[in-house]
């Protein structure tokens, strides 16, 4: 009864994963707890996922990632990929984020890149930015380190097994599958869109200007005493006074003759300014002025704003912009902005203040397309000492000479020291929401395995295999990872699958190694859609793709691939 029990939940789960009713963290540490509740897993064994080595090796790496992501390495590299012809261009580009990719987080690669590829001109974004995601993914899964999937898997042979994945050991099978996948996506990356980035003048159609004439009597009062802060459909963004921006505005500010008041909103509901003596419409546009302090942005994996209004946050008064519009892939979002819920990946262009560069919480946030904004870099002595150390860490754990821990441990303190990280600022960064959702997948995963779940699970794939043997388990394995890493996000997908294959490794006698492999390269293998992964969310809006774009492009890749994997993981992994 309980193994049928913990079925019902899994299903439940994916349930509310693929619907997205609560957030991830909720769903994952709501059921480790039910689990803990019922038995399925005692006090010790649920903290000891928590402090899983190979999970705080992942939360370790992730920090000291925040100091990888501001040397000027990165930067240097986006204004020379781009050179060439736009074939060439590509091939480079995906070469250089695979590379990249495989030893940093691919987030931060995708990141670094999106700006630059956002703002030249010379090649249409939205040709560069899949495949600039995708190279990212297939030069992620060719280490230990590149992806949090494979470090995921990690811990769970860790906690079945009792022994970790070598540095390199998904190489033997992730380069030749990353090289032959790259020939099929730089063939299909011709066949993207082709849109550029958008100019000044088309972001200035989000405004709508209105001049303060003089003898208004709207004039020596403020901006709530007059009743501007409560429009339908429209809101007061900014004040056009003497050749200078007053943004964002604030309601106790008093109106002068000659003002330009900026509105956004529901630019059609024009009839709503009409009400207000003094106020003549479709006067001085101010588009110079309005350019100089227009930041266009992505929402962040990582942020807080998912999921909530900018009503909800104060969005204001939280960052002292404004959000002028919204586009979510390739379209504008229309109504209210201030009651939209937002999503991961939607691209927010607001009209910021003076101070808006100087809040701390903008990189856990946002990533950069375009605007004035510029991120802290390194020193070169800082950046040069940072690279140096990252890689003698790297180094060491291939050979073997020092544990992937202690190296990442020793490399913070020297960064913590060097001052080149705050401890405010790991505070402000940690990966708290992901901790919880590994944490508490591992507890999950021991509670299918305690319940006969996974037990269950793989009888019945060894049934659905009788007679075709232990490939066509493995197989099966692979693409019920695929399976779900294309429905809920790939790090859950492993904590998933993982135990099934291990079970199933088992009930046919044969060595665990491939089905291992199986779930980790399954689990990167999200191609098909772009809410599966938060690489294509981040370019999703950036490069106004519609779903059909990640189709035409991640089918054939994904076959390959997979293709890939199934034929060259049992000659490196035998059975």
């Amino acid at each position: 009864m309980m193994t049928w029990a913990v079925l019902i939940s899994i299903a439940a789960l994916l349930t509310l994963l693929i619907t997205g009713w609560v957030r991830p963290s909720i769903a994952f540490v709501s059921l480790a707890g039910a689990y803990l509740l019922f038995g399925l897993v005692d006090t010790a064994t649920l903290l000891r996922q928590y402090s899983n080595p190979a999970l705080a090796t992942l939360m370790l790496l992730l920090l000291v990632s925040l100091a990888l992501e501001r040397t000027p390495l990165l930067d240097w590299l986006s204004q020379r990929l781009l050179r060439g012809r736009p074939s060439t261009a590509t091939a480079r580009l995906m070469g250089t984020s695979a590379v990249l990719s495989a030893f940093l987080n691919n987030t931060a690669v995708v990141a670094a890149f999106l700006g630059a590829i956002s703002r030249q001109k010379r090649i249409a974004p939205s040709r560069l930015l899949i495949p600039l995601s995708y190279a990212s993914i297939l030069g992620g899964m060719t280490t230990l380190v590149g992806t949090s999937t494979n470090l995921v898997v990690n811990s769970l042979a860790l906690s079945s097994a009792g022994f970790e994945l070598g540095m390199f050991q998904f190489s033997l099978v992730g380069i030749p599958v990353a090289l032959l996948t790259f020939v099929v996506l730089l063939w299909r990356a011709r066949s993207l869109p082709h849109h550029m980035p958008e100019e000044a003048v088309d972001k200035l159609s989000y405004f709508l200007a209105a001049d303060l004439q003089p003898g208004s009597e709207l004039i020596d009062r403020s901006i709530e005493a007059n009743g501007l802060r409560s429009l339908d459909g429209l809101y007061l963004l900014e004040i056009e006074r003497q050749g200078r921006l007053i943004s964002p505005v604030g309601p106790e500010e008093i109106l002068q003759a000659d003002d330009t008041l900026v509105f956004t909103g529901e630019v059609g509901k024009v009839q709503a300014l009409q009400r207000f003596p003094g106020l003549k419409l479709f006067g001085h546009q101010a588009d110079a002025l309005l350019a100089t302090n227009l930041v266009e942005v992505v929402i962040a994996h990582e942020s807080e704003l998912a999921g909530r209004t900018l009503q909800e946050v104060d969005f204001r008064s939280m960052f002292n912009a404004g959000v002028v519009g919204i586009r979510r892939g390739d379209k504008r979002l229309e109504g209210q902005l201030g009651q939209i819920p937002l999503r991961t990946g939607d691209c927010l262009l607001m009209a910021v203040g003076s101070d808006f560069r100087q809040h701390r919480n903008l990189d856990r946030n946002f990533h950069l397309l375009s605007g004035s904004l510029t991120r802290p870099r390194l020193r070169p002595v800082a950046s040069g000492l940072t690279l140096a150390g990252f890689a003698c860490v790297i180094g060491m754990a291939a050979l073997e000479l020092m544990p992937l821990f202690h190296g990442l441990l020793l490399l913070m303190a020297g960064l913590l020291i060097g001052k080149v990280l705050s401890a405010a600022e790991l505070r402000r960064c940690f990966p708290f929401e992901l901790w919880v959702i590994i944490g508490s997948a591992l507890a999950i995963a021991q509670g299918l395995e305690s319940s006969g779940a996974a037990g269950l699970l793989a009888q019945g794939m060894q049934e659905l295999f009788n007679g075709h043997g232990v490939y066509a388990a493995f197989i099966g394995c692979y693409f019920l990872s695929l399976l779900l890493t294309e429905t809920v996000t790939n790090n859950a997908a492993a904590a998933l699958a993982f135990p099934v294959a291990w079970a199933t490794a088992q009930a046919f006698g044969a060595e665990p190694m491939p089905f291992i492999m199986a779930v980790a390269y399954g689990a990167s293998a999200c191609f098909l859609i772009p809410y599966g992964y938060q690489t294509h969310l981040m370019v999703y809006s950036a490069g106004r793709y519609r779903v059909g774009d990640f189709l035409r492009v991640g089918l054939p890749v994904s076959l390959t691939y997979s293709a890939a994997v199934l034929l060259i993981t049992p000659l490196v992994f035998p059975f």
